[in-house]
């Protein structure tokens, strides 16, 4: 990979001020941008938002230098999605199934709600990436290609966007990355956006806890669990059973909302009808089969109960199904 696209995401994520090419010092800790955002030019007082550095900053194609703030781990892109950077490192991906041996800690009980295909492994993840802070929304959707195909569209612009098949959330990408200026993404590795691995996805929702939701263990397999009340819509959190605006419960330590419940969301992962047992050793950046017309979908839903919308809970659906539940969030690489 070109040096130059490794440091227009790295300096997309955690800039602060776009300053005109030729116009900075070394002491500024800047970088050259070959590649922008949108369409268009912006000034200074179009980026600067605190921690967030807004693509739009530099058109298509031209050049100029971005002011880095230390600390700043937040990307906004050209529509509106807010991206976390989430560091590289490992964990223990799948639920306990009460066994004792070199993965479970020792005096360990089975999570209550676990299947059989959620054995747990270790999994190493190599490079960090940035993923959406919140599930895509319909306003995000309906910037992009013009049309809301939610079921529940009253709902509104904030609402994560659902009702689209795995096929059509590529259309979507492709659609996105065009627009900012990432057409050639697919011949440049790590440029894109991009649906997460199924190993990105439960990194990123567990953020460093090991508990059956990210706030905590999990006390009810139906009906209403106080831990899951804090973080997740789910089927006995609400009455009637719609979807919600994103960002309305707690989030979790890495800043992303809705891990568990509103909207389940579709992974990069390929997998049969019925998803097999992980491997039972570790992995080093896994991405699922390489065939199969089946997709993993994690997270819960709204129409779930408690035992459903765990950090571990996985199913899979065909890549041309579609429902009312089901939406997605979108990662970038962060070039790191």
């Amino acid at each position: 990979m070109k040096k130059e696209f490794l440091y227009l995401l790295f300096a997309v994520a955690v800039g602060e001020l776009f300053i005109p090419a030729g116009t900075a010092t070394a002491a500024d800790r800047v970088v050259v941008i070959p590649l922008g955002g949108a369409v268009g030019d912006a000034t200074a007082a179009d980026v600067v938002k605190g921690k967030t550095f807004s693509s739009k900053a530099v058109g298509k194609g031209k050049t100029g230098t971005l002011k880095l703030r230390d600390g700043a781990t937040i990307y906004t892109n050209s529509i509106g999605m807010e991206f976390s950077l989430i560091p590289a490192g490992s964990f223990v991906m799948g639920s306990p199934d009460g066994s004792n041996d070199t993965v479970h800690p020792p005096v360990q009980t089975a999570e209550p709600g676990r299947k059989d295909y959620e054995n747990q492994h270790y999994v190493t993840l190599t490079h960090s990436f940035y993923i959406q802070t919140t599930e895509a929304t319909q306003g995000q959707w309906l910037a992009v290609m013009g049309t809301n195909p939610s079921a529940n569209s009253t709902c509104g612009d904030n609402c994560p966007v659902e009702n689209m098949t795995w096929d059509e959330v590529h259309n979507f990408i492709d659609a996105l990355n065009n627009n900012e200026g990432r057409a050639n993404c697919n011949t440049i590795p790590n440029t894109c956006y991009a649906l997460p691995t199924e190993a990105q996805w439960e990194y990123a929702a567990r953020a460093g806890t090991t508990s059956a939701f990210y706030n905590g263990d999990i006390t009810q397999l139906s009906g209403k669990d106080p831990n899951l009340d804090e973080i997740a819509w789910y089927n006995d959190s609400i009455d009637p059973i719609p979807i919600q605006p994103v960002a309305q419960k707690l989030a979790n330590n890495w800043g992303l909302y809705d891990m568990s419940g509103n909207v389940s969301e579709w992974c990069q992962d390929r997998g049969a009808s019925t998803l097999a047992p992980y491997p039972d050793g570790p992995e080093t950046d896994p991405s699922g089969a390489s065939s199969g017309s089946y997709h993993v979908i994690r997270g819960g839903n709204f129409n779930f109960t408690p035992g459903s919308n765990r950090s571990a809970t996985r199913y899979s659906r065909s890549s041309s199904s579609r429902s009312f539940s089901q939406g997605f969030r979108l990662v970038l690489h962060s070039g790191q």
